[in-house]
């Protein structure tokens, strides 16, 4: 019977056209690359090796066999390596950290299509902003961080690695419907985490205006509550609204603006069986937020001279989520 380890002194003498050369790439010493070759032509009963000189080639029969060996070896190697990941996926956890937004909307989609998919895995979920959730991913405090940043954002630092997995609105939240930033040059206005006031500052900046930051706050149930009372206006995602929605404001897309969320790993790949998995079921999971998906009215960041404003009205009704405070990034 052939043995796998002869096979494989075979091709690497093949591929090499020397037994000094097999002996360095096998991690093996001459003589027991020779002793191999000579097992192996023992069991086939075959000559395999001719010596020419102070080398060797391969006879026509060491040739076939030596072209089969390679064929061999690489199916044992693919089957070790489904294997592996079979394995990987029967049993294991994954740590992911999320904004509140995707961890009411993306996350919960993804955590049930990969119970059903692969029970075995255990989903731990953390809510952190971005820039957190990057730390700790940095810091092997997690396997996988949901993330939004945009087109001009600059780009991570080396080491991780991104997968856009969809792209998510910005709405302008008011009192007013058919509403524009232009109306909102001299509102108060309520503010976020670090990356929702940037990107509130850069929205508003958009418009040849710096928004005057009268209020503070990460909930978007409290965000929603302050616009209703007047308190201010805001920026929200179309993840955050699909999470919890009022119904006493009103809310008007902001098409030029969008966050791109992406499903950050660190280090090289490829990623483990189980990471692989849960980023599969994530992408699975993000279906845009377009307009149709929330109550509002939709209007351009241009210039007001060159804007156009059209209104959508949705069909289907958002369920508000009252129970405990929710993050509006």
């Amino acid at each position: 019977m052939l043995n796998l380890v002869h096979l494989k002194v075979l091709a690497a003498v093949a591929r090499h056209g020397s037994v000094t050369e097999a002996a360095r790439e096998l991690h093996y010493s001459q003589p027991s690359v020779s002793h191999h070759l000579a097992r192996l032509e023992a069991a086939t009963g075959v000559k395999l090796v001719q010596r020419i000189g102070r080398g060797i080639r391969l006879t026509p029969e060491g040739q076939l066999l030596a072209s089969r060996a390679a064929e061999i070896l690489g199916r044992v190697d693919a089957a070790t390596t489904e294997l592996a990941a079979q394995v990987g996926l029967r049993a294991g956890r994954v740590r992911l950290a999320a904004n509140a937004s995707t961890l009411s909307t993306i996350v919960p989609k993804a955590a049930a299509t990969l119970a059903q998919a692969y029970p075995g895995i255990e989903l731990s979920l953390f809510e952190q902003h971005p820039v957190e959730a990057l730390q700790m991913l940095r810091h092997g405090e997690i396997d996988v961080a949901l993330v939004f940043r945009y087109d001009d954002a600059p780009v991570e630092d080396e080491g991780f690695r991104l997968l856009h997995i969809g792209d998510d609105p910005i709405y302008l939240i008011s009192q007013r419907p058919d509403d524009s930033l232009a109306n909102h040059r001299h509102s108060a206005w309520i503010g976020g985490c670090q990356r929702c006031q940037a990107e509130l500052f850069a929205v508003c900046q958009h418009e040849g205006f710096t928004p005057r930051i009268a209020s503070h706050s990460d909930d978007m149930v409290v965000v929603q509550a302050l616009v209703a009372a007047g308190i201010g206006v805001t920026t929200l995602p179309g993840l955050a609204l699909q999470a919890h929605r009022r119904p006493d404001v009103h809310t008007t897309e902001l098409t030029s603006f969008h966050r791109q969320i992406h499903a950050a790993t660190y280090g090289d790949p490829p990623d483990p069986p189980a990471v692989a998995a849960v980023l599969a079921a994530l992408t699975e999971a993000t279906t845009p937020t377009t307009p149709t998906a929330i109550a509002t009215t939709v209007t351009s960041t241009s210039p007001p001279t060159k804007s156009r404003r059209t209104t959508r009205r949705d069909k289907r009704v958002i369920s508000e989520q009252r129970d405990k405070p929710i993050h509006r990034s």
